[in-house]
């Protein structure tokens, strides 16, 4: 039961990193995005399999941006069997070029990528192509660990060197944080937590510098209160032109 607490406890220390050393490049994300909602474009967010779980924890929820377009290629979600075709989809050249160009993302649009190891094709061809496209790019990394590994696309770059606005996630090398007692290989990984509290701090951000703005932010209530769907559809319909899930 100790690792536990000490897993809970580095986990932390780690969400402490972020708040301390990364609060200057989420302020710098959060204005992009205030800008990119002010002048009707989209934002659009994407991650290959684990990494995907941040496009929907950003994604048509309670307490989040309307705004948000998450890029959820079948190919890459977790309920691909056999999941290992992720892994082999991932390093696929050219894959992520095609899911950029069949995406709704135009020029002045926000494209977010949560990529951990920020080396694997899938996300850089898609950074690149995103970029021709006159898009931003903020990449949701971790930094430490990118510097470490080969990138495994042609180009020779991880994403942390394509993207405009870089957030390091401040986790391990690996991802995974805890070495026991007879393991060779560590346990449990702290990038969902982080990435979540990153994306949530990113939009408490926007929502706060829109209300100095006196504009309303565009933020669902939950579908599991009295009045919640009446409310969630008037937004809808009003930034139609910038969501593209429905």
């Amino acid at each position: 039961m100790e690792n536990s607490k000490l897993y809970i406890e580095h986990v932390i220390e780690l969400l402490h990193a972020i708040a301390n050393e990364q609060d200057v490049y989420v302020q710098q994300a959060s204005d992009l995005l205030v800008e990119t909602i002010k002048q009707q474009h989209s934002i659009f967010i994407f991650g290959a399999s684990h990494a995907g779980i941040l496009a929907q924890e950003m994604f048509y929820r309670t307490g989040g941006l309307v705004v948000v377009n998450p890029i959820l290629p079948r190919e890459v979600m977790l309920d691909v069997r056999p999941i290992i075709q992720t892994s082999q989809m991932e390093r696929l050249a050219g894959y992520g070029k095609i899911l950029a160009d069949n995406s709704k993302m135009k020029a002045h649009d926000v494209l977010i990528i949560h990529s951990v190891s920020g080396r694997n094709t899938i996300a850089i061809d898609m950074a690149l192509e995103a970029k021709k496209k006159g898009i931003a790019i903020i990449a949701i990394t971790n930094v430490t660990y990118s510097k470490q590994v080969k990138s495994r696309h042609a180009c020779g770059k991880n994403l942390y060197q394509i993207a405009d606005i870089v957030i390091d996630n401040c986790g391990d090398f690996e991802d995974s944080c805890m070495l026991m007692d007879g393991m060779k290989q560590k346990v449990a990984p702290t990038s969902t937590i982080t990435g979540a509290a990153i994306i949530n701090s990113l939009v408490i951000q926007v929502v706060e510098k829109l209300l100095k703005q006196q504009i309303e932010p565009p933020i669902f209530h939950s579908a599991n209160v009295d009045g919640g769907d009446e409310f969630n559809k008037a937004l809808i319909e009003k930034y139609k032109n910038q969501i593209f899930y429905m």
